[in-house]
């Protein structure tokens, strides 16, 4: 009788346990029901692309190949085609410089701006939703724009440096194959400051203005506040805002099909516009892959060594 008093007793303590218990894992599998439809949405637009991607770059894959629905295992043969081309030299050291020199324009001047526009003045609010347009307008139109701006005869670029007798001959910014990369990095600089004012000027608004008072007290005001409390406080934003810039700038290809089309004499060429002509104009689906994928390895080689490299600054 004792037993089963002691037994009832344990039962009823121990009841309450498996309710909770119950109670978890039916929330734990509410809230993977709740994750199926992000992760279905993940895995169809983005791991099946990329990984069809990866094994496109190791076959024979043409138009042929959509009729006998065959593409004959190659190897590595696409790579080594893409890497010897004459082309691949030139396409690299343009996706380089384009990358660079884009991420500096677009940092500096959009840092600039976030920092004037932290000041309260009148129409504030108003001019920093104008400076998102540039942002909003799609590309192709952007480029298109941007085209006729620069043309070399009737371009407004030139009529206005040529009344000014600024210059005397008419410069081909999109012909000529000294200016041409330079003239679709300072479109690309335009395109990408609205992005990098709006979330750095974010990341300035986070920062209390206690601090700046107590560092004005201590003398430290202009540069030395910006080097010792705007900076070191904005860092995290910055790497977010360089890292996500870097993988949308390396793969460009809007703005330079819009002004140049990779030309000319290949000065615009770059890896992403390369990639392109060989899947969808010389319809070589497999090296066009394979350049894709050498582009997926450079941005993520980047990332990481980006990021470890600023938390191992962070944290010295």
């Amino acid at each position: 009788m004792a037993d089963a008093v002691r037994r009832t007793v344990r039962a009823m303590d121990s009841a309450p346990v498996v309710g909770r218990l119950g109670k978890r894992s039916r929330r734990r599998q509410s809230h993977l029901l709740f994750l199926l439809p992000a992760l279905a949405y993940m895995v169809a637009f983005f791991g099946y692309p990329v990984v069809k991607n990866v094994v496109m770059g190791f076959q024979h894959y043409t138009t042929t190949t959509f009729y006998t629905g065959q593409a004959p295992w190659v190897g590595f043969a696409n790579y080594r085609a893409v890497v010897s081309s004459a082309v691949f030299d030139k396409a690299l050291l343009n996706t380089v410089l384009f990358t660079v020199g884009s991420i500096a324009g677009q940092f500096l001047i959009g840092l600039a701006i976030a920092l004037f526009f932290r000041r309260r003045f009148p129409l504030n609010g108003v001019m920093r939703s104008l400076l998102l347009l540039p942002w909003l307008v799609p590309l192709i139109v952007s480029s298109a724009v941007w085209r006729w701006i620069l043309d070399q005869d009737n371009g407004v670029l030139n009529r206005f440096l040529g009344d000014l007798h600024l210059v005397q001959d008419r410069p081909g910014w999109l012909t000529s194959t000294s200016l041409a990369l330079f003239a679709v990095i300072v479109v690309n600089i335009w395109i990408g400051i609205p992005f990098n004012v709006a979330i750095l000027y974010g990341g300035l608004q986070d920062i209390p203005e206690e601090l700046y008072e107590a560092a004005a007290l201590d003398g430290a005001t202009g540069w030395r506040a910006f080097r010792h409390v705007t900076w070191p406080l904005l860092r995290p934003v910055v790497s977010v805002v360089l890292v996500l810039g870097v993988v949308y700038t390396v793969k460009v290809l809007d703005v330079i099909l819009g002004l140049t089309n990779g030309g000319p004499a290949n000065a615009t060429q770059t890896i992403a516009s390369q990639s392109y002509q060989l899947s969808f104009q010389q319809f070589d689906f497999g090296q066009g892959a394979a350049l894709g994928n050498i582009l997926i390895v450079i941005s993520l080689v980047f990332a990481v060594l980006y990021l470890r490299a600023n938390r191992r600054a962070v944290e010295q």
